[in-house]
């Protein structure tokens, strides 16, 4: 008898979809003498937001220089491409797709030589109207390289008659419509830019006479940056031989900033809209607490996003912490399973539970989010299996029923599965003893419970930006499945 290969396994179904994807990290440094370095390790503090590519653009004042490629940081850059990416200005880019295929042309900071000179750009969000552009300017002779909704923003800057690069950026983000933070860099002046909503987190930062521009502040504090301030929404600071300059070229929109960057997204040890994001998430576990209350000897938490929510709670119902369930960090897109099949052998290779914390334990089990619950499905029986005798789920956030369009890659509403089954049916689902979720009023609980100026649709279904139906971005069939899931629960 033949001995049976093993079977190389990509994106396993516990991990495809089961959270929301991280979007992209943007920076940007202007006038230091190891730009490209700086920017190099602005992107590895940032590598949480995007996994599939990373790029750096540097300017020496004469011409742009670039490299990119797919991958980890790490893995697309090492001394040597860092020594040729000369001088003293440079904008860097991980992404994670939310529109575009995930390959070579898509990479990020997109360049391009036009009438004025160079160009590059790096973006985090979403384009909304992006496809309804693209075939303007395709229609007018434009080419595009790519199928990103970046490129459609490097069009419109070229195809400007405003006098100055500011003006030009300007005139090109007024005729977009969705969610932009953005950097971009031409031979002398580097640019940041916060789409009026202000959807995806921007800041500011200083370095000894230089300007930093990144997505959270924990790329700041690896570089030792001064943090000096959040990028207001609506905003464009420019920065050139003349100095800093804040401009506000936009009409005001009400502010509208990403609420799952609190939840999930962003890192724990960043400051994001003006607050820790640590003790924001630390404050969502303990309302979840006092709303969810669970009789267990100790609480748990799903590492490890579900970690400070889990403290949170711990310390408000005055249940022990312990980390009953370990994740291992180096689980890449694939790995080889072993010839004889293994249970739920995807899941149990990202987590471990240790029985000996565990046994004969009623747990209270403490996750960020719940989307798919695949992976809630077989971790539950992981710990049944490692001792514990009752398992209380706990979610740090209220039912995810709706997809984003604002840059975040997320699955149809019809695979969320708040969207379409009750607490109940969820809890059965994920084998749950019981399931709460946190309530509107607790998942604002570090803002007065006021959920002025955050964009919660995901949540609500509440776009602040609306979805064009004929003329959407790539994630178009997931605002259609939205639309006929809102019809279905109609009837």
């Amino acid at each position: 008898m033949t001995e049976k290969e093993p079977v190389l396994a990509f994106e396993t179904e516990e991990s495809k979809l089961d959270v929301f994807h991280e979007e992209c990290g943007v920076f940007g440094v202007y006038e230091h003498p190891e730009a490209a370095n700086l920017a190099y390790l602005g992107l590895y503090a940032q590598q949480h937001r995007g996994q599939e590519s990373a790029g750096i653009v540097s300017s020496n004042g004469k011409s742009l220089i670039a490299h990119r490629g797919m991958g980890l940081v790490a893995d697309v850059f090492n001394t040597s491409i860092i020594s040729k990416l000369e001088g003293t200005s440079a904008i860097g880019h991980n992404r994670y797709s939310t529109t575009g295929s995930t390959t070579i042309n898509n990479c990020q900071p997109l360049m391009a030589e036009y009438k004025s000179g160079a160009l590059a750009l790096a973006h985090n969000g979403n384009i909304v109207n992006f496809q309804e552009i693209r075939e303007r300017l395709e229609a007018s002779g434009a080419v595009f390289s790519s199928s990103s909704d970046s490129e459609v923003m490097i069009h419109l800057i070229a195809a400007s008659r405003a006098p100055t690069i500011p003006e030009r950026v300007a005139e090109a983000l007024a005729q977009v419509r969705g969610a932009y933070s953005l950097v971009v860099l031409t031979e002398n002046t580097l640019m940041a830019v916060r789409d009026p909503h202000g959807f995806r987190p921007l800041v500011l930062g200083r370095l000894n006479g230089a300007t930093i521009v990144a997505s959270e502040t924990c790329a700041l504090d690896l570089v030792r940056a001064e943090y000096i301030r959040e990028i207001e929404p609506g905003e464009m600071i420019v920065v050139d031989d003349s100095g800093l300059h804040s401009l506000h070229p936009f009409a005001h929109a009400p502010a509208k900033r990403c609420i799952f960057e609190y939840v999930y997204f962003s890192r724990p040890d960043s400051q994001v809209y003006g607050r820790n994001v640590y003790q924001v998430r630390k404050e969502q576990g303990r309302a979840l607490a006092r709303e969810c209350p669970a009789v267990a000897d100790i609480v748990v938490p799903v590492p490890d996003s579900g970690t400070p929510a889990a403290l949170g709670y711990a310390e408000e119902s005055g249940i022990p912490f312990e980390m009953g369930l370990v994740r291992s960090h180096y689980v890449g897109r694939t790995f080889i399973e072993p010839r004889e099949s293994i249970r739920h052998f995807g899941v149990k290779i990202k987590f471990n539970p240790i029985a000996e914390l565990l046994k004969g334990k009623k747990i209270v089990l403490v996750e960020d989010s719940l989307v798919r619950g695949t992976t809630l499905r077989k971790v539950i029986p992981m710990l049944r299996q490692a001792g514990a005798r009752e398992v209380h789920m706990r979610i740090a956030a209220p039912p995810t029923t709706n997809s984003c369009f604002y840059g975040i890659d997320t699955p149809t509403r019809e695979e969320l599965l708040a969207s379409s089954h009750s607490i109940d049916q969820i809890r059965r689902y994920i084998t749950a003893d019981s399931l709460g979720y946190l309530s509107w009023d607790g998942l604002y609980s570090f803002n007065g419970e006021s959920r002025e100026g955050f964009c919660d649709a995901c949540f609500t279904g509440n776009y602040p930006v609306e979805i064009p139906r004929n003329n959407g971005p790539a994630q178009l069939h997931l605002f259609l499945a939205n639309e006929d899931g809102q019809k279905a629960d109609r009837r």
